[in-house]
Formats: structure tokens, sequence, C-alpha cells
């Protein structure tokens, strides 16, 4: 479903649902956060986060994005918050399974690409130890911003690519594996929120061309950055189902 970008002022004043965004990047959870509201056609109005905002971090509890807010609702930030909220707010289609296995099975696997430690979160910390080694990722004014904000350390930007790596391998192993068993989805024979995650968060590794992803060369560049532990682990199976979903599901153009 289309959306529209209000000021800050106009979304704390609106009701409904609102959401607050990093504009100008494909950012893996916040083109999430509008996936599932474009699948399950919530209406809702975008606001671009605004880092010297003070009323924007009030209403929305912090300087960061996707923030989901419902009406006079406490804001939604995390991943799992904000795909719970839109199921109870448009329960169908859903994008978690009935089967209690196969609903433990897809917040796992969401974890993995979307949690800390997961796979965005891996591959943010990868590019901003590239950026601070200036060799590659992350402009060094960016890297180090990112750094102070999501907990950088030497130690874990080193290991940040054997995780990314590690987590690409496991969604191409699963892929491939339900492939096998006549299955196009990540869960069952059913399009799930997993299907979303790994459509958007792909962007971190190889953002969608021009022409469906308009942005900023600098970051497109750095976001593209690859060392040869993350080559050997993209997969194609990974960028055709990121396609599929975006043809089939998602909303194209992205609106950054």
């Amino acid at each position: 479903m289309p959306f529209q970008y209000v000021s800050v002022d106009e979304a704390i004043k609106q009701s409904g649902v609102r959401m607050v965004v990093v504009g100008g990047v494909p950012s893996p959870w916040g083109e999430a956060a509008k996936g599932i509201l474009h699948v399950k056609d919530i209406e809702w109005a975008a606001v671009r986060l605004v880092y010297d905002s003070e009323p924007l971090a009030q209403w929305a509890g912090q300087r960061s994005g996707p923030v989901l807010v419902y009406n006079d609702e406490r804001p939604r930030a995390g991943w799992a918050e904000i795909l719970l909220l839109a199921e109870r707010l448009a329960p169908n289609p859903s994008l978690l399974p009935n089967d209690a296995a196969d609903r433990a099975l897809v917040f796992g696997l969401a974890h993995e690409i979307c949690g800390e430690q997961g796979l965005a979160w891996s591959r943010r910390l990868q590019l901003i130890h590239a950026g601070l080694d200036s060799n590659g990722g992350f402009p060094g004014r960016i890297a180090k911003y990112l750094a102070k904000k999501y907990g950088y350390s030497p130690g874990a930007g080193a290991n940040a690519g054997s995780r990314t790596a590690d987590v690409l391998h496991m969604l191409a192993s699963r892929l491939r594996e339900q492939r096998r068993v006549g299955s196009r989805y990540y869960v069952g024979d059913a399009f799930t929120a997993v299907d979303i995650y790994s459509a958007t968060c792909m962007a971190m590794l190889s953002p969608l061309p021009p022409g469906q992803c308009q942005m900023d060369a600098t970051m497109r560049a750095a976001l593209e950055w690859r060392d040869a532990q993350i080559e050997a682990a993209l997969d194609p199976i990974l960028f055709e189902h990121r396609d599929r979903i975006y043809a089939e599901r998602l909303e194209l153009p992205l609106s950054l």
C-alpha cells in the first residue's frame, strides 16, 4: 500500500499507524517493516528520522528507526514487536504459521536475520570495522558514528565477517532444502515474515538496482563492499529469492 511522508509535528498529532524511518538508505529493518505493512494493507504515515529533533526523540523514545507508533500505544522499535503489532492490527494475511513448531522456526530464522548478532547486525559491524580501517565499508565519519551507537569493538568487528558468512550459508542451505521438497519459501509451503526479512536484508550485501532503489552512490558502494569470505558465502539462491519476493509481494520502487 502506498504511504505518505509527513512532518514530525504532523506524525505526533495524527492517530493510527505512523512509523519513523531512516531516510536515504534501504535499512533492512525499516524496509521489512514497510513490507509487512504493505502485505497486510495497513494504512500508515511515514516520518523520516530527524536526529536532532527533540520532539521526535521524546515521542518515539529513541533516535533511531524504524519505530512504529499506533494511536497512543507505546512505541514499537524491535522487529518482533513491529511484526506482532501488525499481526494484531491485520490478522489476515498472517505472516506467522498456526503450527507452533513452524511459528518457532519463523521466529528463530527471523532472529538470525534481524536480531542482535544476526545477519544484518553482523554485516553492519563488518562494514563499520572496514570503514574504521579505511579498507572499504562505511565512510570513516559514518563508521565512527555507528560504532558508538551499536556497541562496536575491534574484536566484534573482526569476527563480524565470519558470523555474517555463517548465517548466509545457513539461509542458502535452508532455501535449497526447501526447493528440494518443492517449496519456494523458508518455512513450510507458505509466505512468512522470514521471506520478507531475508529479501530486505540482502540490501546490506547488494542493494536493488538504481531503477528500483535510488540512493546515494557513496552509500551504495559501501553496502556493496565485500571481502572474499562474504563473496564465497553469497549463494545466488539468496538473490533469486529476494528478486521473486519483491516482484510478487513487496512494493517497488523503494521509497527512501
